[in-house]
């Protein structure tokens, strides 16, 4: 009986979960052939009137119209493949990433309700809280060891409200010694928010970042870093941009601005490759097509990234771009400061980073010969593994960096170093983050 009623809930709970899902599909309207015209009618007429390339606009268009003609579309009633096929189609004709048919009554309908001034606010409010609860694209702000800044970047958002947020961000890196800004999951955004973080990179005097074309006005437009910042420049500052095949758009026109200025490292990978700038307009009820309306001619190399990406300086797998900026950052800092101990400062995270990069494996008689006590510190080899403990304080795992020097884990203060006379250790060193050093002679057996 048991046996049985368990049968009976399983199949009870698998026609509940059939039926909801089956009521969740039938509240979606399917799609009927006059739709499906109106639809690829109206795509038509979007693109034609409005895409940056009038002959490519017009095949995109012939194409999709002959393929609903032919009966191409025909089998198609869930309205999300349909555009998602659509999509498909009018990106086989102009290979331009940017366009995109979306299926969104929703959003449809929240712009079809806004007339009153009310309305106005309150689907403006909607979309600012929504801006908000990501912090406007800016993900993270840190000092990293070194003094070396981060800034992980998600979208160039409305400067209109994510302007305070950059501004803060930016003096916040004014005092590093350098700049890390992580594009790699951007895809994009304003070309206002572009030009504002930029200008923080340059001095006062302005500086040509890009020129547009758009083709409903026939007209061209320019932008410029701006001739005043709230707080502070970092005009001097090394930056290093990282990138990943995911980095688009506005995130592209960031990159690839600083590149040909010489203002930026890019390490990572390839860019996505969209250079034409637009915005989504309605379609029909239910559906809306995202058409680039423009096409950006940097200043220096007078063409742009459409179709080929951004290229870095630095080609690396994206995961590991940040690794790999943070050593470069680094060791370009001890390379161009005069100063001992600061070299010694830049010097200290890079041992870390260096067991990520690249590990180092002792074999067990290396670690034994390490163990043993010096003066009140003692090192002790259990499992396969050396610790390290001063008295009666805590017990550290230690990891190599070197043949001879090891990383305390949980402790980023303070390493240590044997010395050694021959092939004899005589002594174990500690090494500070502050560059000071101590030493204790091994006790004798």
């Amino acid at each position: 009986m048991k046996v049985i009623s368990k049968f009976i809930l399983v199949t009870v709970t698998f026609l509940m979960l059939f039926t909801t899902q089956l009521n969740a599909q039938q509240q979606v309207k399917l799609l009927t052939p006059k739709e499906q015209q109106t639809v690829v009618d109206s795509i038509g007429s979007k693109l034609n009137a409005n895409y940056v390339f009038p002959d490519i606009a017009a095949k995109m268009t012939s194409s999709i119209e002959s393929k609903l003609r032919n009966g191409d579309y025909k089998s198609i009633i869930d309205p999300q493949e349909f555009a998602t096929r659509l999509t498909a189609d009018l990106r086989a004709i102009s290979k331009d990433k940017h366009i995109r048919v979306n299926f969104d009554p929703g959003q449809i309908a929240d712009q079809q309700r806004t007339v009153t001034a009310a309305d106005s606010a309150t689907y403006l409010n909607r979309y600012i809280n929504s801006l908000k609860r990501n912090n406007f694209g800016f993900k993270e702000v840190k000092i990293m060891a070194g003094n070396i800044g981060y800034l992980d970047l998600r979208s160039f958002s409305n400067v209109e409200y994510a302007g305070e947020t950059a501004v803060s961000a930016m003096n916040f890196l004014s005092n590093t010694d350098a700049i890390i800004i992580d594009l790699r999951n951007n895809g994009g955004g304003s070309p206002a928010m572009i030009q504002l973080i930029t200008s923080y990179l340059f001095g006062s005097n302005p500086v040509h970042l890009n020129n547009f074309y758009w083709r409903p006005s026939d007209q061209n437009s320019q932008t410029w870093t701006l001739p005043h910042v709230s707080g502070t420049r970092s005009p001097d500052t090394p930056v290093y941009v990282l990138t990943s095949g995911g980095t688009f758009s506005a995130a592209e026109e960031f990159s690839y601005n600083l590149k040909h200025l010489e203002r930026a490292t890019l390490v990572g990978a390839t860019t996505g490759g969209g250079a034409h700038p637009g915005g989504s307009v309605v379609a029909t009820d239910r559906f809306m097509v995202w058409v680039p309306t423009g096409r950006a001619i940097n200043p220096i190399t007078n063409t742009n990234w459409e179709g080929t990406g951004v290229s870095p300086h630095i080609e690396v797998p994206a995961a590991e771009a940040l690794d790999v900026a943070y050593i470069k950052a680094l060791e370009s800092l001890m390379k161009t400061n005069k100063d001992e101990s600061l070299k010694a400062f830049y010097e200290w995270p890079i041992a870390e980073l260096s067991i990520k990069t690249n590990p180092v494996t002792l074999d067990a008689k290396t670690l034994k010969s390490y163990a043993g006590n010096y003066g009140p510190r003692m090192v002790s080899f259990e499992n396969g593994k050396l610790f390290y403990q001063r008295g009666s304080g805590t017990k550290y795992e230690l990891a190599p960096y070197s043949n001879n020097e090891f990383i305390l884990l949980g402790l980023d203060s303070f390493r240590i170093r044997f010395l050694s006379e021959g092939n004899i250790i005589t002594a174990l060193q500690g090494l500070y983050d502050n560059g000071r050093t101590d030493k204790n002679a091994r006790d004798k057996e």
